[in-house]
């Protein structure tokens, strides 16, 4: 009994850091369908009418940028500029900076970055 009770609190604990490790992660798959479709926002075009397969943006989800630049101006985050885009772009609202929906987003533009290391001549 003592052995199966210390089993269940191991798989119960195992289970628990488990979530805890990937609750705070982006999809970049969901990420990637959400920029191609053109309704995910509210909006009346996808991301990936500005942004074929991500182009132009295989920087910005790089570790340590301090500012993001799109045609509206200067931000001081990746998510602020994604929102600006959403919003005056696709004509589309705002997502919370802390949803799922933007921790995917981010993951594939993250993604993107490493798509372009591993390009010929980077």
């Amino acid at each position: 009994m003592k052995i199966l009770k210390t089993l269940l609190m191991s798989l119960a604990a195992s289970v628990f850091l488990f979530s805890v490790a990937f609750a705070g992660g982006g999809d970049a798959e969901k990420g990637k369908a959400l920029f191609n479709d053109p309704k995910a926002f509210g909006g009346s075009t996808s991301c990936s009418s500005c942004h074929p397969d991500g182009k132009g943006l295989e920087k910005s989800g790089m570790e340590g940028k301090k500012d993001w630049k799109n045609p509206a101006g200067t931000f001081k985050s990746l998510e602020e500029t994604i929102n600006v885009c959403i919003t005056m772009a696709n004509k589309g609202k705002a997502i919370d900076t802390k949803s799922q929906e933007m921790k995917d987003v981010i993951a594939y533009i993250k993604s993107l970055g490493k798509e372009m290391k591993k390009a010929p001549g980077y």
